[in-house]
């Protein structure tokens, strides 16, 4: 991938590639065939949702919001199997609340977010609140805690006062289920609300994901390969739908708070002749929106667009990346599939709208490149050799490590001291890029395949490509505790991808 400017690319450092929706005996894509017309679409609500039920090909629907009142936000988030109708067909699917996806939680900075989560699934899962500034320990964000069949657990999440605004997710991170509880539905979008108002039409939450079912509408299983390469499902969905259409008037400004729910897909996505502005990614705004034509999101990162809509119809497209492959893997898809996907078509007409007010400038974002490290560290992702993973095509055995370890509950790998900044070089030894996620501490990008960053960029999944490095400084501040940093490659973290690292 060529270096991105900043007016053209605004990415994680991804490689150029493949994917798409390709036939396959067995399977069944929904999709509306050619010359149906779309169902009718009413008016947008006040939340950016349309009419309709959601379920009709191409019809456009947004996931219930519960918001905060008073300070807290409260609700029951059940995880059980659940039918719903993707492409006007029933789908046997897992999902929050019955719904796919989950409702959208928004929180304000300082709030209280406390979730009783009930597992109706016939195996243990848990919940994780991704990218959330939170405490690890207890009843927070706790990647060990084990929910078993038929059972609850309360959850408190309490948001600093500063935490940063921004698009957020939650979904379920019990090690060695990830990918499977994900790919099956289990996700949903959360909001931290401006504290300054970004001046737009409407909002619109996109939940990318993939799936893939067989003919008779059950969850189909992925192959040995499809998990060591991490799977891709064969229907890319919009908030659990397929191709939904969009209709709003010229001169209108839509914030998409999109999110790559996707558990190995990468998204490199387009809009053809309709101007977009970044305005966020992962968490916080950037100073002043820029624009660009192309926005890439590796597995769990989000980006916030600020689209000012121009007359004529559109389509949000996924373009190919490729994301490597695995070694001694003969034949076969390569990871990203074989020409781009249609997520959405955006039909501008009408009278002309009064456009909104300029968009206000974001706060500064931190820089600790000023500040003092007190350890510098290197953490090496790698696939191959003999272990414990998985067989490969030839028949021997496949390891995913990190720093030549795989994932163990009960060891800490990595010790660090409350309060202080340290600087991860984290080294791809591999083919296959690795997208790495810290849990609770954000990072800050201080050098990747473009280059040391002019400006600070603030993520909590960072790619880091095949045969390549990033640099980022972490302040580990706020809180202690216990967590996990992993690939977001998530069958790469169930096989063994994955560290501790312990604040105390």
């Amino acid at each position: 991938m060529s270096p991105s400017t900043r007016r053209q690319v605004i990415g994680w450092g991804l490689a150029g590639g493949t994917m798409t929706i390709v036939g396959a005996a067995g399977l069944w894509w929904g999709s509306r065939p050619q010359g149906v017309p779309l169902p009718p679409q009413g008016p947008p609500a006040a939340d950016g949702s349309t009419a309709g039920d959601g379920t009709g090909p191409g019809t456009w629907a947004q996931p219930q919001v519960l918001a905060s009142a008073d300070g807290v936000l409260e609700l029951d988030l059940e995880a059980a199997p659940s039918t719903v109708t993707i492409g006007g067909r029933p789908a046997r699917v897992w999902a929050f609340n019955g719904s796919l996806p989950g409702p959208t939680l928004r929180v304000a900075p300082g709030d209280t977010l406390r979730v009783r989560m009930v597992n109706r699934l016939g195996e243990v899962t848990n919940l994780h609140v991704h990218g959330l500034h939170v405490s690890p320990e207890g009843s927070g964000d706790n990647p060990f805690v084990e929910i078993g069949p038929g059972e609850s657990r309360d959850y408190e999440f309490v948001l600093p006062d500063d935490h940063p605004p921004g698009t957020y997710w939650y979904h379920p991170h019990h090690h060695g289920h990830v990918a499977e509880q994900l790919a099956a539905g289990l996700y949903g979008a959360i909001i931290v609300q401006d504290l300054d108002p970004v001046t737009v039409t409407r909002e619109r939450v996109l939940v990318v994901s993939d799936l893939t079912l067989t003919a008779d509408g059950d969850l189909a299983e992925p192959s040995p390969r499809e998990r060591m390469m991490g799977r891709e499902g064969r229907l890319v969905l919009i908030n659990g739908q397929l191709q939904p259409r969009l209709e709003v008037a010229p001169g209108e400004r839509e914030r998409w708070r999109i999110v790559n729910a996707c558990p190995s897909r990468f998204l490199r996505l387009t809009l053809e002749g309709q101007p977009m502005r970044l305005l966020a990614r992962d968490l916080g705004r950037l100073r002043e929106p820029v624009g660009t034509s192309t926005v890439d999101l590796a597995p769990g990162n989000r980006a916030e667009i600020l689209v000012e809509a121009t007359e004529g119809t559109s389509t949000l497209v996924a373009a190919p990346v490729d994301r490597g492959a695995m070694p001694g893997m003969r034949g076969g898809r390569r990871p990203g599939g074989t020409g781009p996907v249609d997520l959405l078509t955006l039909s501008v007409s009408g009278n002309q709208a009064q456009p909104p007010g300029d968009v206000s400038l974001g706060t500064a974002p931190r820089d600790l490149r000023g500040q003092d490290i007190a350890r510098r560290r290197t953490l090496d992702f790698a696939m191959g050799g003999m272990g414990g993973g998985m067989m490969r095509g030839d028949g021997a055995m496949m390891s995913f490590t990190i720093n030549g370890r795989e994932y163990d509950a009960e060891r800490t790998d990595v010790g660090v001291r409350a309060g202080d900044v340290e600087e991860w070089t984290l080294v791809n030894s591999s083919p296959m890029d690795h997208p790495v996620h810290l849990h609770v501490w954000p990072m800050q990008v201080i050098d990747n395949s473009e280059g040391a960053q002019d400006e600070p960029r603030w993520v909590d999944v960072v790619n880091v490509p095949a045969f390549g490095q990033v640099t980022v400084r972490v302040a580990f501040e706020d809180f202690t505790g216990r967590t996990v940093f992993h690939c977001h490659i998530l069958d790469h973290e169930d096989l063994g991808m994955m560290g501790t690292v312990e604040v105390t």
